[in-house]
């Protein structure tokens, strides 16, 4: 694992943003040639609101897998929690631009009838304040403040894959095993914590 963690630590992390750039524009691309079928607007949706719960899972992953196989990703958690919120951010757009339009009234109608998309909201709006403070100045300024305010992945990942299990209205393998990975890795980094301060 010596090896891997060397040979890793030669990749800039600058390169992560452009491999995870790759998916966005492979859908781009499918969109405008008609790759992505007779309903493009809901598959762009459901394709970038998945990339950005994969990065969300990804990026939650990379302490337990340091801790349990020595794998060191650490250099990369923040590339990973950007690309998370850029996908989100899309998804976000997508839905009120492409598939809603910005119908405002439409908008808040979905809001109360489909309770999922609350969610999906409040996911998002807990990324926010982790976006904006991802940044060198921000670790500096903020310290002790800067870990705890980054506590809040906890709560959006795990909204994240509530809101992909519920819009489903089916209990499909897919969101669940993503709910299940996310509460998983919560226990095991909240095991943790509990034993440190133990």
């Amino acid at each position: 694992m010596d090896r891997v963690n060397h040979g890793l630590r030669r990749i800039p992390p600058g390169a992560i943003y452009l491999l995870g750039a790759i998916p966005a524009a492979v859908l781009i691309w499918q969109a405008l040639t008609g790759g992505l079928g007779v309903d493009p607007v809901k598959v762009l949706e459901h394709r970038l609101g998945e990339w950005a719960l994969q990065f969300l899972v990804a990026g939650l992953a990379i302490t337990p897998l340091r801790r349990l196989t020595g794998l060191n990703l650490i250099r990369f958690r923040r590339a990973i929690g950007l690309l998370a919120f850029a996908y989100a951010s899309l998804h976000l757009a997508v839905w009120l631009a492409l598939d809603l339009q910005f119908r405002w009234a439409e908008i808040a109608a979905d809001l109360l009838k489909r309770p999922y998309i609350i969610l999906g909201m409040l996911a998002f709006v807990l990324l926010l304040p982790l976006a904006a403070t991802s940044n060198n100045t921000s670790v500096r300024k903020l310290g002790a403040d800067w870990r705890r305010l980054h506590l809040l992945t906890y709560p959006a990942v795990l909204l994240a894959a509530l809101h992909f299990v519920w819009l489903t209205k089916a209990w499909a393998l897919e969101p669940l095993i993503y709910l299940v990975a996310t509460i998983g890795l919560l226990m095991l980094r909240g095991g943790w914590q509990l034993r440190r301060m133990a």
